[in-house]
C-alpha cells in the first residue's frame, strides 16, 4: 500500500501488488461485468474515529458473497486495506464494490478457471457524518445507534424472489429496489407538497415497507425490518387521523430486550443486512431471541412496535405505518 492515500469522495480501483493492495484512480470499461450484468456485490461501511463499524460482520459478508458468486477474493488483504482507508478518512462511509473481472467468454457466462473467478475491486471513501448521538447498549458491551422516530409507509412496488444462493445477497442487481425507492420518494414529495406537518418537518417518512413477489412483506428500501405483534388486533386509524409523533424510544434502554421481536425470512428475497445479523446475534442470548417469521397483510394491523435498521444508521424506530388502503396503524 502506498503511504499516501488518494483523497476521499472519488472512486478508487484496488489492485493486488507484491506489497499488498494498491489504490489508484482507475477508469471503468463499458465491458465491466458489474455494469453490464450486475455480476458482483457491494457493501457499505460506516467509519467513526478511523474505525470501521461492525468490521467483523462486513468481513463475513465478503467471505459469504465471494463464495456464493464464485469470486476469488483475498478478504484478509482487502480488510487491511479498508482499515487503512478508514484511518485516513476518520469520519464517513466506505462503499466497496466487487465484480467479476472481464471474461473472454462471449455473453453472460464466465470461464470455469482461475481467470473466471478473478475480480475487480472498487472503493469510494466519502466524508460524511455518521450519527451516533443516541445509542442502545447490546450484549457484549457493543452499542448500536438509534435514530429519531419517524413514520413508515407500505409500498405497492415488489422485489424479486430469487433462487439460492442469490437470495439475501447484496448483489449489484437492484432494479426492483430502485423502483421501490423511487415510489417512496414520490410519496415523500407529495406529502411535503400537500401536508403542512410534513412540509415544516414536524413529521417525516423514514422508510417504505416492501413486499416480495409472493406477497410477503420483507424489508425496507434501504434496510431490514423488525416488528412486534399485539396480543389482540389493534385498531387501524383512518388516514385523516392525527399523526403526532411522540418519541419515547430513544429514552428506553430496554427497547430491544422488551417483548418478542420478529423479522421476516430472507430465504427467497431481500438482503441479509449487517445490522439485522448484529441484532439477531445480540438477542440470541436473551430470554426472547429474534424469531424468523413471515409478515403477511393480516399481520399489519396487529403490529405494536416496528423498526428498520441498517449498518450506517443503526435502528430507525417507527411511530406509525400507513397501509396501502390509506389507513394508519399507530405503535
Amino acid at each position: 500500500m502506498k503511504a499516501s492515500l488518494p483523497e476521499a469522495n472519488h472512486w478508487l480501483r484496488l489492485q493486488p501488488t507484491d506489497d499488498g493492495v494498491e489504490a489508484s484512480h482507475g477508469s471503468l470499461s463499458l465491458d465491466n461485468r458489474g455494469l453490464v450484468y450486475g455480476d458482483g456485490f457491494f457493501t457499505t461501511m460506516g467509519v467513526i474515529a478511523g474505525e470501521i463499524l461492525w468490521l467483523d460482520y462486513h468481513h463475513q459478508r465478503l467471505l459469504s458473497h465471494a463464495k456464493a458468486l464464485q469470486l476469488a477474493l483475498d478478504s484478509h488483504s482487502l480488510i487491511t486495506t479498508l482499515q487503512r482507508h478508514a484511518a485516513h478518512l476518520q469520519q464517513g462511509m466506505l462503499k466497496l464494490i466487487v465484480n467479476r473481472a472481464a471474461q473472454d467468454v462471449r455473453g453472460y457466462g464466465y470461464a470455469p478457471s482461475t481467470s473466471g473467478s478473478a475480480c475487480d475491486i472498487w472503493l469510494k471513501p466519502t466524508v460524511m457524518t455518521v450519527s451516533t448521538d443516541k445509542q442502545l447498549r447490546l450484549a457484549g458491551g457493543r452499542s448500536v445507534p438509534i435514530q429519531p422516530a419517524s413514520a413508515a409507509v407500505c409500498l405497492s412496488a415488489q422485489i424479486a424472489c430469487l433462487p439460492s444462493p442469490l437470495a439475501g445477497l447484496k448483489s449489484l442487481n437492484r432494479l426492483d429496489t430502485v423502483l421501490a425507492s423511487a415510489e417512496l420518494q414520490r410519496i415523500k414529495t407529495c406529502l411535503v407538497d400537500s401536508d403542512p406537518a410534513y412540509a415544516n418537518g414536524a413529521l417525516a417518512i423514514g422508510e417504505g415497507l416492501v413486499r416480495d413477489m409472493s406477497g410477503c412483506w420483507v424489508e425496507g428500501t434501504m434496510s431490514n425490518v423488525f416488528y412486534q405483534l399485539a396480543d389482540r388486533q389493534a385498531t387501524a386509524l383512518p388516514s385523516s387521523a392525527s399523526k403526532s409523533i411522540i418519541d419515547t424510544t430513544q429514552k428506553d434502554s430496554n427497547y430491544l430486550t422488551t417483548g418478542q421481536w420478529y423479522t421476516p425470512s430472507l430465504a427467497q428475497s431481500g438482503v441479509a443486512g449487517v445490522m439485522r445479523q448484529v441484532i439477531i446475534d445480540a438477542l440470541s442470548r436473551t430470554e426472547n431471541p429474534v424469531v424468523i417469521r413471515s409478515l403477511q397483510d393480516e399481520d399489519l394491523p396487529k403490529i405494536k412496535r416496528l423498526f428498520f435498521c441498517n449498518a450506517l444508521r443503526g435502528i430507525m424506530p417507527m411511530t406509525h405505518l400507513t397501509l396501502l388502503t390509506g389507513d394508519i396503524v399507530n405503535f
